[in-house]
């Protein structure tokens, strides 16, 4: 697996915020930047602003309705100044950093939601699939007004999500705003989260379908499975495949260089910038494509963050797949975890990634080659015709077949697209861009 910098260890999954890619470091970073950075000349400490927290520490002390002491003062402007970095920067005490560590195995106990934060809010970034959050319906966007009664406006994201997760079994009311509308209550009980990163089928027959819910370690490895079983089970090589991208929060950086690296046989996929040259990295294809360039159709949507937006990205400049869907969510940035004293670490954003054309995601996200919004068909009752069949006196079919059509007398197989109009959208494309390639 690659380092994310020098300065890092392994890029490990994160569960806690939206999935952004994340490094671990072994040692805590050098507290000044290798010579020839803008970083190197070192600014006077600013002793006027100094002296003012030091004024409004002792005055916290001194007339605080309730005491309290020099040690938790201190924590709390450590966090107060990560916090007002940017959403994703956070400092992460003891059980913070334990949790951080427990989430990256993969499995943890909570709801299955990843969040963010928006002007003073938690919002829904994407429900994880097989979830209980996910299965009670809560929606990506969906604002997170309440936990358990208790409001989150203010609240920052480690406090929310350690509100929400805990002990197996035990339920948890909160209280969502769907698109500016009335506050309702869901009740979930929290469960075992073990996210499934690849999921895979024949839609129908030369047409296969890879869905990644997830970039975990792994995911790179279970995506060449998924396309070797999708040529074994259509028995010859494909006619095209959906990648479904929709409500993906990102994940291991790595793992979506690999999955682009089965699509594309050359050329760049992604690379990172920040202010220290170690974290300026570049990634490219290795060669092998293992989806035997055959079309290719992507689905995204504003759930789709950091690491599927690297992916959609790097798929699009390289005019490998069709983008569909929505406007993805913009998150470009990568998170470095720098461990400190007495189990304590520092959650800071450290660059920011671009696409093989030098886009930058961040805070735009990855328009699609084609708008496809989420609709839902509905069938009119069809009324009753007459066919020639019903005409007396009608002349016979002229090859000896019978006068009305023939059949199981049951209604026609339903795929599972017919109840998604994108993915349904996605395969009408894929279907005509087959065509056109002459497969």
């Amino acid at each position: 697996m690659l380092y994310l910098s020098r300065l890092t260890s392994l890029a490990l999954t994160i569960a806690l915020v939206i999935g952004a890619p994340l490094a671990f470091a072994a040692q805590p970073a050098p507290a000044v930047a290798p010579a020839g950075t803008a970083a190197t000349t070192k600014a006077p400490l600013p002793l006027e602003e100094l002296r003012t927290f030091a004024e409004v520490m002792d005055r916290i002390k001194a007339a605080y309705v309730e005491p309290v002491d020099d040690k938790t003062l201190l924590e709390n402007a450590i966090k107060g100044m990560l916090s007002n970095l940017d959403p994703h920067s956070a400092y992460l005490g003891p059980e913070d950093f334990a949790e951080l560590q427990e989430s990256t195995s993969g499995e943890f106990g909570g709801l299955g939601i990843e969040v963010g934060a928006e002007d003073g809010f938690i919002k829904v970034v994407s429900p994880i699939d097989d979830t209980p959050a996910s299965k009670a319906g809560i929606q990506a966007g969906d604002f997170i007004v309440k936990i358990n009664g208790q409001p989150t406006r203010g609240q920052s994201m480690t406090e929310a999500v350690d509100k929400m997760r805990g002990k197996i079994g035990q339920k948890i009311t909160l209280t969502l705003v769907r698109d500016g509308g009335t506050p309702f209550d869901v009740t979930l009980a929290r469960a075992i989260i073990q996210v499934k990163s690849v999921k895979s089928q024949l839609l129908e027959s030369g047409y296969g379908y890879i869905r990644i819910t997830q970039f975990q370690v792994k995911t790179g490895e279970e995506v060449s499975k998924a396309l070797a079983k999708l040529r074994k089970d259509n028995g010859k090589k494909l006619n095209g495949i959906i990648l479904d991208l929709r409500n993906n929060p990102g994940g291991v950086l790595q793992a979506a260089v690999e999955v682009v690296d089965h699509f594309i046989t050359k050329g760049l996929i992604v690379y990172t910038k920040g202010r220290i040259a170690n974290s300026e990295l570049r990634f490219s294809a290795t060669g092998k494509d293992e989806s035997e360039a055959v079309p290719m159709v992507t689905l995204i949507n504003g759930g789709s963050a950091s690491a599927s937006e690297i992916v959609a990205g790097a798929l699009q400049d390289q005019k490998r797949a069709v983008v569909m869907g929505t406007t993805s969510f913009g998150k470009g940035s990568v998170q470095t975890v720098l461990p400190l004293n007495n189990e304590r670490a520092l959650k800071i954003t450290t660059a920011l990634y671009y696409t093989p054309n030098g886009r930058s995601i961040q805070a735009q996200g990855i328009v699609p080659d084609i708008e496809v919004r989420r609709a839902k068909i509905t069938n009119e009752q069809d009324g009753e015709y007459f066919k020639e069949a019903d005409l007396q006196g009608h002349l016979g079919n002229g090859n000896g077949g019978a006068d009305k059509p023939t059949g199981s007398g049951g209604k026609a197989k339903v795929m599972p697209q017919d109840d998604d109009y994108q993915l349904a959208q996605a395969l009408s494309l894929l279907k005509g861009l087959s065509i056109t390639s002459g497969r």
